[in-house]
């Protein structure tokens, strides 16, 4: 894949964007050759690009951005962050940055900073899992654990859930899942935000369960607090203390050395009690080369005792 290829697919993949939030080149699947290192995003009137690692084309690629920008006229700004650098900065090499951005999925807006931190507030592959919560939601309990900025729960309340619990260790996080209530002016009045350590706060989550749906959806590694090849059988362990008699679990890992059979044997080994329906599949404009380093979004159902 050459320079002018990519132009060429980013152009073709931008012909009908919306206010949506869109991914107009994936290059992490190793499906585009020597581009492995780079993904470009549209995201409201933002063009967005990510490089994961160094690479001596770099300065082409930006420069090719830029021209881009200026030609198509569909965005206010061009922002490359360097994933690779200490502190992942980003920087807006051309217009102007919105006063507020957002991102827009299914008609409902969350927001986003495209300086603030690695993570710009919001995970665009995570969407087919959002509408099954969404889809699954009416009239539930439900536990999002790792909440992030609380989309799920955003998805849910939308719903129609009866409640939400969103635990997470960062408070931060969970202000901006609040404002992201209120964005889509969504009553919190039956959502509680936990900003535990999950591993250390079972008590506290038992209170207000059972739950009907759970959502695990844990960083891969996150360095002092949890690693999922050590951690992740002590949340599917304790799974029988505040699930519902028929419980749905969407069980989710995005860490490409670990597939989804890591998952499973978790779930026969320590709640045997869960069957597995079915993996979900992934977003068409994340394509991926090997499927079992893709995003894993697997979905468990609690079996009725008699």
């Amino acid at each position: 894949m050459t320079l002018d290829d990519l132009q060429q697919l980013l152009l073709t993949n931008s012909r009908n964007i919306s206010d949506e939030y869109v991914r107009l080149f994936h290059g992490r699947g190793n499906t585009y050759g020597g581009y492995r290192f780079l993904t470009v995003d549209s995201v409201d009137k933002v063009l967005f690009a990510v490089l994961f690692d160094s690479n001596e084309e770099e300065n082409a690629i930006v420069s090719m951005l830029h021209d881009f920008l200026c030609t198509e006229g569909k965005w206010e700004a061009l922002v490359v962050q360097q994933r690779y650098l200490p502190s992942s900065p980003s920087t807006v090499i051309a217009g102007k940055l919105p006063q507020d951005s957002y991102a827009v999925e299914n008609g409902l807006k969350y927001r986003i900073n495209f300086q603030s931190a690695q993570n710009i507030g919001f995970f665009p592959d995570m969407k087919i899992g959002r509408e099954f919560i969404r889809e699954h939601s009416q009239d539930k309990k439900v536990l999002n654990l790792f909440s992030y900025t609380c989309s799920f729960s955003v998805v849910a309340i939308e719903a129609g859930a009866k409640s939400v619990v969103n635990v997470d260790m960062n408070k931060n996080v969970l202000s901006i899942g609040r404002e992201n209530h209120r964005l889509n002016a969504l009553d919190t009045k039956n959502v509680e935000f936990m900003p535990y350590n999950i591993l250390k706060s079972w008590s506290r989550i038992r209170k207000s369960g059972p739950y009907d749906l759970i959502i695990i959806d844990p960083p891969s590694f996150q360095k002092g607090s949890f690693a999922a090849t050590s951690d992740y059988e002590k949340i599917i362990r304790r799974l029988h203390e505040f699930a519902a008699q028929e419980c749905i679990v969407l069980s989710a890992l995005n860490a490409p050395e670990l597939n989804s059979e890591f998952i499973k044997t978790l779930f026969r080994n320590n709640a045997p009690e869960f069957q597995f329906v079915e993996r979900l599949k992934n977003v068409e404009s994340f394509p991926e080369i090997e499927e079992e380093r893709s995003l894993k979004n697997l979905i468990f159902k609690k079996i009725p005792t008699t």
